[in-house]
């Protein structure tokens, strides 16, 4: 396993470009490529999601809330044989489903530790759930608040936290829990072959990005504040939400893996179409 920083080391260095007025950029990677690139240009962060993996594969990103697969496994095995073994610099975070009653969580977080992740993100997550479903998991034991519990484990076992937060009241308990970093999420990101047709507007995101992210700095302000989703899919589109948020950064995956391998291989497959059989015959 390559060295890597504490997770001390990470935070600080992550603060130090805040202060110095920069944005902060973590990626994910659903394969070694975009991981071995995102690496090479130096981003804050890396995020392995189960939902990387359908990405890449051409699926829409939601597939990785569905039923089709173990979330948690294939996050192991993508960081095995695809990920950290690409990676030289960068911290890598593993997107955890925090109420997997199948696990033993602080066993397979030490797991994941001790593989070469540096951190774990709270995804797929209950807290995109609503109505019956999320009452009914609510109530025996399989809701947010075991997704709070296995961060609050992973930070004792020195990995960084992040968590995607759809609500104020939510921003305020992942802030409340000593979370590192809280990602307010404007839903499945717009555009591209698979992404949403239609999603919430500029105004409409910027007003929830806000929302949620004070609310979580105004419980603890040494908190992260990142944004992600929704109309996020260009980097003018997100300094704009930056500039009329306290957003402190921003977590792209479909934006930046997806979308831009989709323009860019439908664009270089037109030009090799156009290629032309030479006069020369023997």
């Amino acid at each position: 396993m390559k060295a890597r920083k504490s997770r001390q080391g990470i935070l600080d260095g992550m603060r130090q470009k805040i202060a110095a007025g920069q944005g902060l950029l973590i990626t994910g990677a659903g394969n070694g490529m975009v991981a071995r690139i995102a690496d090479q240009c130096s981003v804050d962060g890396i995020v392995v999601y189960n939902s990387g993996r359908y990405r890449m594969d051409g699926l829409p990103s939601i597939a990785g809330n569905l039923p089709i697969g173990d979330a948690n496994q294939i996050v192991y095995d993508m960081g095995k044989h695809q990920i950290l073994n690409r990676v030289e610099h960068t911290p890598v975070m593993a997107g955890v489903y925090g109420v997997d009653p199948t696990r033993d969580m602080e066993r397979f977080l030490t797991e994941l530790y001790q593989l070469g992740y540096s951190g774990a993100i709270n995804f797929p997550t209950v807290g995109k759930l609503s109505g019956t479903m999320r009452s009914e998991l609510e109530q025996v034991g399989l809701g947010f608040d075991r997704e709070l519990e296995m961060l609050r484990t992973a930070s004792r076992l020195g990995m960084v936290t992040m968590a995607y937060c759809y609500c104020e009241e939510e921003a305020v308990k992942i802030a409340s829990a000593g979370v590192d970093i809280l990602i307010s999420h404007s839903g499945l990101t717009s555009g591209g072959d698979v992404g949403l047709k239609r999603t919430t507007s500029l105004e409409e995101t910027i007003s929830f990005t806000q929302r949620v992210l004070s609310a979580a700095k105004r419980e603890n302000p040494q908190i992260i504040a990142l944004c992600h989703g929704g109309i996020m899919q260009s980097p003018d589109m997100v300094n704009h939400i930056l500039a009329q948020t306290c957003a402190e950064g921003f977590v792209g995956s479909s934006s930046i893996e997806r979308i831009a391998t989709e323009q860019t291989l439908r664009t270089t497959i037109k030009e090799y179409m156009n290629l032309k059989r030479g006069n020369l015959h023997e």
